[in-house]
């Protein structure tokens, strides 16, 4: 499928770009080119930084009442086109179009919800004065032009949680999708156009990083920087950007422990481990990395896992159901065989997988992989793996797994599974992340969304977001 040629958005226009460089979008379905876009430069990112300074005049003085109408309206569109978007997210990702639902929801489900907050939240609150000899109050306002650079693995999920709290709050942004996966953000492009959005408000612009992104960061215009992608990424961005002071929310890797003890239910933990392992091929930043199982159980559980992983169908036809897509480029693919490869040197076991399937001969495909005798000793177990595999560590008690699970420069996601309230307590307590999942999972636009450590700052989704995008103003009028 060929979406066409489409361009940039800056300053309320489709443009093409200043030194008119286009980029061939390849899906790593199959190898074969899905679309043609405008390709930005500097010079580009200059005018986006330049529209968004003057849309922010103009969106942080529009009565929220008329931010909301405009932010519904877009959310109208982004329904209206959910098919054209839907597809461009499939083969641009390489996800199953069933996997796609997520990333319509979590951007239109933002829009809505942040619009329906940002009043009350952003109403003044009053401060009382302990010698009432003075009235105080903060007043919230929006911190200005945000810049927000976007991971390639949920490209409308990733652009919803930014949109969502900058509109509401006032703020105007300049979206950087990733150069691996932008086509479906230039289509959003095309709705802002069609429905005419204030100009300068939001400004959608993608390009090599080196021209693009750095341009964007050394900027002293841009007020917050937020991003979601690698700690990497995220160190040189605020390395690029300390030419001003500026506010950051990243929402960076991970290195999840999944804890089974042995009194969990061991069916629904297998249940859960291989959807959030497996699912979108392991390119998820909250993914499963290090299974810890208890050993009363290790058998069994690596058993269902393996059946789980089994039954994974893998491939694309729309009109199938298929589980499990392909990795995002070549290079990904190679480097996840290549930890694959060294583990198992390394003493693993490979219980499953391992290997690409030989009926997909183009496209970067693997099959979901389970290796077991992992330990602290091998690269994979401190490394973030964003692929489809899974790490069986056995543990024996409660101490060593708290230690070893902690045992990581990560600290955003983690699982853990047992019906003993003590050991609960205990372990929420005590584990290093920024989210911890007792006996299931769940994630929505009104829950906090965020890690510690080396997996970021600040927040995406809930109310704690909008703290991200706004400033405070403490007032103090003396009594007469």
């Amino acid at each position: 499928m060929f979406f066409g040629n489409l361009k940039m958005y800056i300053n309320g226009e489709l443009t093409s770009s200043h030194n008119t460089i286009t980029k061939d979008i390849i899906s790593p379905l199959n190898d074969e080119k899905i679309a043609t876009l405008a390709w930005g430069s500097s010079n580009d990112s200059i005018r986006a930084l330049e529209s968004a300074k003057e849309g922010f005049k103009v969106w942080s003085n529009t009565p929220i009442k008329k931010r909301k109408e405009w932010m519904l309206l877009f959310r109208e569109k982004i329904l209206e086109n959910e098919e054209i978007l839907r597809k461009s997210i499939s083969y641009e990702m390489g996800k199953p179009y069933s996997a796609t639902a997520e990333d319509i929801e979590s951007i239109t489900n933002s829009l809505k919800y942040y619009s329906d907050i940002i009043e009350d939240y952003q109403s003044d609150k009053e401060i009382i004065d302990n010698e009432n000899t003075h009235k105080h109050y903060l007043i919230s306002k929006p911190i200005g032009v945000v810049v927000a650079y976007l991971a390639w693995n949920f490209p409308l999920l990733n652009a919803g949680f930014k949109l969502g709290p900058a509109l509401a709050s006032g703020c105007s942004i300049i979206l950087k999708p990733s150069e691996l996966s932008p086509l479906s953000m230039y289509i959003i492009a095309q709705i802002l156009d069609e429905i005419d959005f204030p100009k300068g408000v939001v400004n959608i612009i993608c390009g090599e990083p080196n021209q693009v992104a750095t341009t964007l960061s050394k900027s002293i215009i841009p007020n917050l920087i937020t991003m979601i992608g690698s700690t990497e990424t995220a160190k040189k961005v605020i390395s690029d950007s300390s030419t001003s002071i500026k506010k950051y929310s990243m929402e960076l890797g991970g290195n999840a422990p999944f804890i089974v003890f042995d009194d969990a239910d061991i069916d629904l933990a297998a249940d859960i481990g291989a959807a959030i392992k497996f699912g979108n091929c392991g390119q998820i930043c909250v993914a499963a990395n290090r299974f810890y199982i208890h050993q009363n159980i290790f058998d069994s559980f690596l058993n269902k896992l393996i059946l789980k992983a089994k039954n994974l169908k893998i491939g694309y036809n729309k009109e199938l159901d298929y589980d499990i897509g392909p990795l995002i480029t070549n290079k990904s693919k190679d480097r996840v065989l290549g930890l694959i490869k060294n583990t198992v040197e390394s003493g693993g076991c490979l219980e499953y997988g391992g290997k690409t399937p030989k009926n997909l001969d183009k496209g970067n495909w693997i099959y979901p992989t389970i290796i077991s005798g992992v330990n602290d000793k091998m690269k994979i177990f401190h490394e973030e793996i964003f692929g489809p595999v899974a790490t069986l560590i056995p543990f024996k008690s409660d101490d060593d797994v708290l230690l070893s699970a902690n045992n990581t420069k990560y600290g955003l996601a983690s699982y853990i599974f047992t019906n003993d309230k003590i050991r609960i307590n205990r372990f929420i307590d005590e584990l290093d992340f920024g989210e911890i999942h007792v006996n299931g999972i769940k994630y929505d636009i009104y829950l906090p969304h965020g890690g510690i450590k080396e997996s970021g700052v600040g927040h995406d989704c809930s109310e704690l977001a909008l703290e991200d995008y706004l400033i405070k103003k403490r007032i103090t009028i003396t009594k007469q």
